[in-house]
């Protein structure tokens, strides 16, 4: 019997934040750590399985496969290489996101997913035209992925230019922000919108202490 093909998630989540001064995988907002928060996105999206790749720091993350870039000193290309070493091989393509980017919603990934079932290799969430994160890439071109980001801290950009004619671009705009959690003042800022955001979506919601 055939085994169904499914898209899976990646989650970026190994860098030691030397500018916000800890891990960015341990650092909580509302109660919950950007590691769990990445992976609820992926899977709130659609993606499955799960992988968190850590390395500057240990974070459980329920419901993900958790696995540790023993080489993550040198650049977000070894950890992209080790999160599509550990998914499975019914796996037809990936969403990769970034631990650091709380603000993206899951309609992102939604979107990414239903761009590759309409015939989409690779796919990359737009915002305003721009191309950042998250990413979509099928498994035929995980080999180059690789090769294009070893040694960088980089993870696919070096293949999404060198090859632009594969890329689809998808409109995010109106799904959520890819702002970056790169300093204490960006965290400072990201914390307050991501509470709003949350209260905004369950007006129930009360961020713990």
């Amino acid at each position: 019997m055939a085994v169904q093909a499914h898209v899976a998630g990646v989650l970026l989540a190994a860098g030691g934040g030397s500018r916000l001064g800890q891990p960015k995988a341990l650092v909580q907002i509302a109660g919950r750590t950007l590691a769990d928060r990445g992976a609820a996105l992926l899977r709130a999206g659609g993606a499955a399985p799960v992988v968190v790749v850590t390395g500057a720091a240990d974070v459980p993350v329920p419901g993900a496969l958790v696995v540790r870039n023993q080489d993550w000193s040198t650049g977000m290309g070894s950890s992209l290489a080790t999160g599509l070493a550990a998914l499975p091989p019914a796996a037809a393509a990936v969403v990769i996101a970034l631990a650091d980017q709380p603000l993206v919603g899951p309609e992102a990934v939604r979107r990414l997913i239903a761009a590759h079932t309409g015939g989409a290799g690779v796919a990359v969430a737009a915002y305003d035209g721009q191309p950042r994160n998250p990413v979509l890439i099928a498994r035929a071109h995980w080999p180059e992925v690789i090769a294009a980001g070893a040694g960088r801290d980089v993870g696919a950009r070096p293949f999404l230019r060198r090859r632009p004619g594969l890329v689809t671009l998808v409109e995010c705009g109106d799904t959520g922000r890819m702002d970056d959690i790169d300093t204490p003042a960006d965290l400072d800022r990201i914390t307050r919108l991501v509470e709003e955001r949350d209260r905004a979506a369950d007006p129930g919601h009360h961020p713990e202490a």
